[in-house]
């Protein structure tokens, strides 16, 4: 298979934020505010997914069920980037399979504004160990598909599993 996933049509969610500032209702970052961009994976196999709980708490200092993901570096494509930060947070040497889709959100860090989008990709399970992941994160394991659609901190990240879900039946 290509190093490069097949591209269906995309979809964008948005998950629920805090309200923006002023000029980031129309997408353009305003006083104070930048933009981030990362890449992240949903790693399938046997029907479940690799999933993190990071070592940064949530806002209210819960902890946090998620899929890998992190920022883009400059000279990476979004799926070279999503492949590494799967390998890096979870141990898991995945390949790409398709493009899922890309969410947008809005936090706040340092009193500063942030978009972020995050280009989600599917990936199938090659090889790997999970105890093999970095110091960003706290656990690593495999959930069933169904079970990351309600454990999920995101929703967001529950929607991509579904996509996932969607994609996969369509293979079958």
């Amino acid at each position: 298979m290509s190093s490069e996933p097949r591209r269906p049509p995309r979809r964008r969610t948005k998950a629920k934020a805090r309200t923006p500032a002023a000029g980031a209702a129309q997408g353009r970052p305003g006083k104070g505010q930048t933009r981030e961009f990362s890449a992240g994976g949903v790693v399938v196999r046997d029907g479940e997914v690799v999933v993190i709980v990071p070592t940064r708490r949530a806002a209210d200092g819960s902890r946090v069920l998620a899929l890998p993901k992190g920022h883009v570096d400059p000279g990476e494509t979004a799926v070279e980037a999503a492949a590494r930060e799967v390998r890096e947070e979870t141990g898991i040497v995945a390949e790409p399979v398709s493009e899922l889709g890309e969410t947008r959100y809005w936090y706040r860090r340092d009193g500063r504004t942030i978009g972020k989008s995050v280009s989600f990709f599917l990936f199938r399970h090659l090889s790997g160990d999970t105890a093999d992941h970095d110091d960003e994160v706290e656990e690593v394991r495999w959930i069933t598909l169904e079970r990351a659609l309600e454990e999920l901190s995101h929703d967001a990240e529950r929607e991509m599993v579904s996509l996932a879900i969607a994609y996969l039946d369509q293979e079958r």
